[in-house]
């Protein structure tokens, strides 16, 4: 697994497996969150099969899909709050960009923008893409 710690309370990863989840759980890890879509997955690692690995190993689960391109305010609110005060999470999605895109998000305006860019470069991820998001955001909570 190619964990990448964004705060010390939050891990993000590429696809996680299930045969993964008890090695998290053990490591940990309180909370998993599946960012990735049903539609770009198997049956063998959709969200059902992911709800069944996470409720075997103990872990809370959460299933807030991202597609590409498609944020919405909604989808940032769920993010902060399945992530937020519940232990050690782990999120994913295809290669853990979408996770962090969603993590920066919660941010804006609770960070200045320049380290939550800096948090998500240091854990391998470009969110410059993003930065105007982060900025309008940030000023609507300001």
């Amino acid at each position: 697994m190619d964990l990448r710690q964004i705060t010390p309370d939050l891990a993000v990863s590429p696809q996680i497996m299930p045969e993964d989840v008890p090695a998290l759980a053990q490591a940990g890890f309180k909370v998993l969150v599946n960012n990735r879509p049903d539609d770009e997955v198997g049956p063998d690692i959709d969200h059902d099969a992911m709800t069944m690995a996470a409720e075997q190993a103990g872990m809370r689960y959460h299933y807030l899909p991202f597609h590409p391109g498609q944020i919405t305010p909604q989808l940032i609110a769920e993010f902060g709050a399945a992530t937020a005060g519940q232990g050690p999470v782990i999120a994913y999605c295809r290669s853990g960009n979408r996770s962090t895109v969603l993590w920066a998000l919660n941010q804006a305006g609770r960070l200045p923008e320049a380290e939550i860019l800096r948090i998500a470069a240091d854990a391998g991820f470009d969110l410059s893409g993003v930065s105007p998001l982060i900025s309008s955001l940030a000023s609507r909570k300001g």
